[in-house]
């Protein structure tokens, strides 16, 4: 079985629902990426007009990210969360109260089709460039190395003591590997415990990464796997490359000078 999560949106950031399940209370790992553009449309009932409106359902992201329409054009409108911007679309639809003669949902068009709701106004986020980071999730497998990947970890800190996070830091820069991603998140065992969440480019498969992530596990008690798949986008392997030759060449001048001991 696969589920299919937003992760991060480009406006409102790490999706931290989604973030905390995967890191504290799911074995489940990231089989891919993707990056979608994210435009979203005000719906409601046939009949209703922008005027007749006085409550808004959606996730609560997707209302973050509509602040600016929202104010402008529906001040006293009250903002109500959903569990998902189609739950929204689909509560509205099937409203038998008076969320059906003066409430809107905020979605993607396509939830309007599906819901039989009418598009009141469209593209309403507060910036064109807005997108968020889905991931496939399944339990146990992962999937082959492509040449561009990224891994996804949580370290776990032994004791809240000066330089823990430059120690983590340093396994990665003094092998040349590109964090993508470097986020503290509370572990829910203590206030002042954090966790660091962790993407960086590369796969397990690579000798450089699988070095780092041993020398982690070796200093630190707890190193939470959580993936290694192909990334979004086409940029980032020939850096990768570059760096897992320099690895090999360097491994090869160690072997060569191991094999002169008498």
């Amino acid at each position: 079985d696969y589920a299919f999560l937003a992760l991060e949106n480009a406006i409102e950031g790490t999706v931290n629902i989604t973030q905390d399940a995967l890191a504290f209370d799911s074995d489940l790992l990231i089989q891919r990426e993707i990056v979608l553009p994210i435009h979203l449309e005000l719906m409601a009932r046939p009949g209703v007009k922008l005027g007749d409106i006085t409550q808004i359902w959606s996730y609560p992201h997707a209302l973050a990210q509509c602040r600016k329409y929202m104010n402008a054009n529906l001040p006293n409108a009250i903002a109500e969360a959903s569990n998902s911007t189609a739950e929204a679309a689909r509560m509205l639809a099937e409203a038998t109260d008076e969320l059906a003669t003066n409430g809107a949902a905020i979605a993607p068009a396509r939830a309007a089709e599906v819901y039989g709701l009418n598009v009141l106004a469209s593209e309403i986020e507060d910036h064109d460039d807005n997108a968020t980071r889905f991931v496939l999730v399944a339990p146990k497998t992962i999937p082959a190395p492509t040449g561009h990947d990224k891994t996804s970890i949580v370290v776990f800190q032994r004791a809240d003591e000066p330089g823990s996070l430059l120690s983590i830091l340093q396994e990665f820069a003094a092998r040349g590997i590109n964090l993508t991603k470097l986020e503290s998140r509370p572990t829910r065992r203590g206030l002042g415990d954090y966790c660091f969440l962790i993407d960086l480019e590369g796969h397990i498969a690579d000798e450089v990464v699988a070095d780092a992530l041993r020398s982690l596990k070796s200093k630190h008690a707890e190193v939470k796997f959580m993936g290694s798949y192909p990334a979004a986008g086409e940029h980032g392997h020939a850096l990768r490359q570059e760096v897992a030759d320099a690895q090999s060449k360097a491994s090869d001048w160690i072997t060569e000078l191991r094999n002169r001991v008498d």
